[in-house]
């Protein structure tokens, strides 16, 4: 059976912090856009807004600290009930953009939670690259993957995340068929990520769902790409707009198994009896005998 992914990306500007009016509005929006595409699948859609599109905050570091330290909340509130509703409600995939988070230890988180089609939180991502000095989070420790049963693994990596590639790399390695990168660029560096997606696609032969948010917010141009790194889909501009898409993950496995291009297999790169790679910056290494995580 093919292991297909049926995507909804929304590029919309951020909105204020999730009250239960706002959260109310956001559900009957989202019923709108899903009664417009009409097909029915045996699998749930995923629909994934952007970073920050439930906790708007603007003006300068202090003036964004403040109001997001007045929108945090903790990652069980009354926040995660609403969403857990939304999404069983609309029998969907929700990742409803990143919110902030007020951890058990005091301190803000980027955080992108996931719900299932039956309401379950399955994930909820820190983000460990915060864009400083502009962002006040502290760093999340850990990569996140979640499973969509019979379909694929998929991994989570928030904006600035990317320009590391270490993070996509790892989440990979974790066995991520799909990347979804909730971005709020408002900078003129969202022409670097555009070509930053294409090559994680590429380097890691995963898909990349890339959606940014609309004017003001962002400048756009939300992308998916495949694990070839080419352009499936993408919005043209910073104007507000929907992508839909239907990603078959067995692509992952044709990928890698005969490379990109007919040509290049970077996961068979590695045989048991290469030397290992030390790596002193990560006091790590590359070890052929674990290089290929299906060993």
């Amino acid at each position: 059976m093919p292991r297909y992914l049926p995507v909804l990306v929304v590029q919309e500007a951020s909105r204020q912090p999730g009250t239960d009016a706002e959260l109310r509005d956001f559900e009957a929006e989202l019923a709108d856009y899903l009664s417009d595409f009409v097909a029915e699948f045996d699998q749930p859609r995923m629909v994934v807004y952007p970073e920050f599109y439930l906790c708007a905050a603007s003006g300068t570091p202090e003036q964004r600290r403040v109001q997001l330290e007045a929108a945090a909340e903790p990652i069980d509130g009354l926040r995660h009930q609403h969403l857990s509703r939304i999404a069983s409600n609309l029998s969907i995939w929700l990742l409803p953009g990143t919110v902030c988070e007020r951890g058990d230890d005091g301190h803000l988180y980027n955080t992108a939670p996931v719900y299932s089609p039956e309401g379950e939180r399955v994930a909820a991502y820190r983000k460990c690259f915060p864009w400083r000095p502009y962002e006040p989070f502290q760093p999340g420790n850990r990569f996140e993957v979640f499973d969509v049963p019979g379909i694929g693994r998929i991994g989570l990596a928030i904006c600035y995340d990317i320009w590391f590639p270490e993070v996509v790399r790892q989440l990979a390695w974790l066995g991520a068929d799909v990347i979804i990168n909730q971005v709020a660029t408002s900078t003129s560096d969202r022409a670097q990520e555009l070509v930053l997606v294409q090559a994680n696609a590429i380097f890691n032969q995963v898909f990349m769902v890339s959606v940014n948010s609309a004017t003001p917010s962002g400048e756009g141009q939300s992308l998916i790409v495949d694990p070839e790194g080419h352009i499936r889909s993408q919005m043209p501009g910073a104007t507000s707009g929907i992508l839909t898409d239907v990603l078959n993950l067995d692509e992952v496995e044709r990928v890698r198994t005969f490379g990109t291009a007919g040509l290049n297999r970077m996961w068979s790169q590695c045989r048991n009896e290469d030397p290992v790679l030390e790596l002193p910056m990560y006091e790590g290494r590359i070890d052929p005998r674990k290089w290929n995580r299906e060993r």
